[in-house]
């Protein structure tokens, strides 16, 4: 080993020596703790020592026991009293009066003072700040207003109003506008404008009967209005025959297009018309038809 440290190092002889010494000091100063406990000899404890140890335990104890009573004697003489009361409206105070801590009187006040409600005293199981052995021992005092929470009654008196009955109102059919025809009992708006479209195409009521060949307007309907309805001797749109041209004519509602040509053709033919008397030698006019149209025709 020393040719190698020679080699590497360049130690000498005697710088080799000095290192293997160095080596053995530190080996031995490692041991001497080792050395010291194992042949140092075992001291017995002192009496004394073991019964001062056992004092301090029991003054331990003492103080320990003495702080817990002292704080159990605190929380018992905090007065507690019961009382009937409404759960919504009880204060902190109130709630401590019971026995609750600061603390717990406090959370159902912010619960009820947030919105929070208590409808019935069972409500109070859901406060988990009160314990099931509190709730048991409030349950008896707590007295809830049941019209807390009902709503304000009102008054909804109907005051009795007497109508007086309309006279029945005669409307004139031939002068009557849409409005006036509405008022008929049983009449409409529809009706009063399809009242008032087929007199313009007419020109005029010639009886009263004519209502019945408006659309909708059967014989039922009219047994229902006749009464409230008259018509006045108006002058009603009449056509010459004789002159007359296949428009003039084609607005008659009694008259087809077909009846309209023949009537014109066999005035053309055969010469003017001197009455109605006449139109039945028309072939394809009836008795019906020409009495329809009398109201509205000249010669």
């Amino acid at each position: 080993m020393r040719i190698w440290l020679n080699k590497i190092f360049g130690f000498s002889k005697s710088e080799f020596n000095g290192l293997i010494l160095l080596i053995s000091i530190i080996f031995l100063l490692k041991l001497i703790p080792y050395i010291y406990d194992y042949f140092k000899p075992l001291e017995k404890d002192s009496p004394n020592l073991i019964a001062q140890i056992q004092k301090i335990e029991v003054s331990d104890d003492k103080n320990f026991y003495f702080t817990k009573d002292r704080i159990e004697n605190t929380s018992t003489k905090r007065r507690v009293t019961f009382f009937n009361f409404d759960p919504n409206s009880l204060d902190a105070a109130g709630w401590q009066t019971f026995g609750l801590s600061p603390k717990q009187a406090q959370s159902i006040v912010n619960y009820t003072t947030k919105g929070g409600k208590f409808f019935k005293a069972e409500d109070l199981k859901k406060m988990y700040t009160i314990s099931p052995e509190m709730y048991n021992k409030l349950l008896p005092y707590v007295q809830i207003d049941p019209d807390r929470f009902a709503y304000p009654k009102k008054d909804f008196g109907f005051e009795k109003k007497t109508y007086l009955k309309k006279a029945p109102q005669i409307i004139d059919i031939n002068t009557a506008d849409s409005a006036q025809l509405d008022e008929i009992k049983g009449i409409g708006a529809i009706f009063a404008l399809r009242i008032l479209k087929y007199r313009d195409r007419l020109g005029g009521f010639a009886k009263k009967e004519q209502l019945m060949e408006v659309y909708g307007l059967d014989s039922t309907k009219y047994q229902e209005i006749k009464n409230q309805i008259s018509m006045s001797n108006v002058a009603l749109k009449v056509v010459n025959l004789n002159t007359a041209t296949f428009n003039d004519l084609k607005g008659n509602p009694y008259l087809s297009y077909k009846q309209i040509n023949a009537i014109i053709q066999y005035r053309k033919q055969h010469g003017n018309f001197s009455n109605s008397a006449d139109l039945k030698k028309v072939v394809i006019l009836n008795q019906l038809i020409i009495d329809n149209i009398t109201p509205y025709i000249s010669f």
